[in-house]
């Protein structure tokens, strides 16, 4: 059976990334957001950045490019997702699944991290004690639970898609936790990745299985080549604050 690949993709920089790097700068306890998370879009740069994303797949030999697009339903991966197609000149379906959203932050929805210290102390020291993987805000979802979902998509993913080319367009700790599910890490080895290398925006992590009874490989992390090469500003921006 041919190998499964897939291309695992942040979605490009969010009006509420930049919304929340400025409150993060000013000290702010609460985050500017524009709209509810689902219906966040991207900013002017993100745009760029997903276009850049297109160039590249549209660039790859055809044996690489991507045969089939699984993505979040919120408005900023399909909005990276239609964009990057565009740019890319391939005319394929895209599949959505609220699988792929991102972690419900719950209460904590909109807080900075310095907001949760002063307007919900004693939910900063349980997030503290339980850690980040376990920490499930009233609400809201862990890691734990994000990995919950993804490992069924995953599951479904191999099936379906079987010996095929997948792009998957979703978010940050989406990303994470699929490495988690399909690499057979442990609590401590993802958030060490996390910690050591933040996933930038609308950069690609590759994932390969020769069969469905292997385990995955990474053979791409957190790649951002092509945005360098159109020289579109890569950013950095932490998907949740708190």
């Amino acid at each position: 059976m041919d190998t499964t690949t897939l291309l695992l993709v942040r979605h490009g920089e969010s009006q509420a990334n930049l919304a929340a790097a400025t409150a993060e700068a000013a000290g702010a306890e609460a985050i500017d957001v524009p709209a509810r998370d689902a219906d966040v879009l991207l900013s002017d740069l993100g745009a760029a950045q997903a276009a850049a994303l297109g160039v590249w797949l549209g660039r790859l030999p055809e044996h690489q490019r991507p045969e089939s697009v699984w993505c979040s339903p919120y408005a900023r991966a399909r909005q990276t997702a239609r964009i990057a197609l565009e740019n890319a000149g391939l005319s394929l379906p895209v599949r959505v699944d609220e699988r792929l959203r991102d972690r419900e932050l719950g209460v904590l929805d909109a807080l900075t991290a310095h907001g949760v210290d002063v307007r919900m102390p004693a939910e900063a020291q349980r997030r503290r004690w339980v850690g980040k993987f376990y920490y499930r805000p009233p609400g809201g979802e862990s890691w734990a639970d994000v990995a919950l979902r993804v490992r069924s998509l995953v599951d479904d993913v191999s099936r379906i898609e079987a010996g095929r080319r997948v792009l998957v367009v979703c978010h940050d700790a989406v990303v994470m936790v699929a490495r988690y599910v399909c690499e057979g890490l442990t609590e401590s080895e993802v958030l060490e990745i996390n910690r050591r290398t933040p996933l930038r925006n609308a950069s690609v992590t590759t994932l390969r299985q020769g069969r469905t009874d292997q385990p995955w490989a990474v053979h791409d992390f957190n790649r951002v080549n092509h945005l360098d090469d159109l020289d579109v500003p890569a950013t950095e921006h932490p998907g949740e604050h708190p």
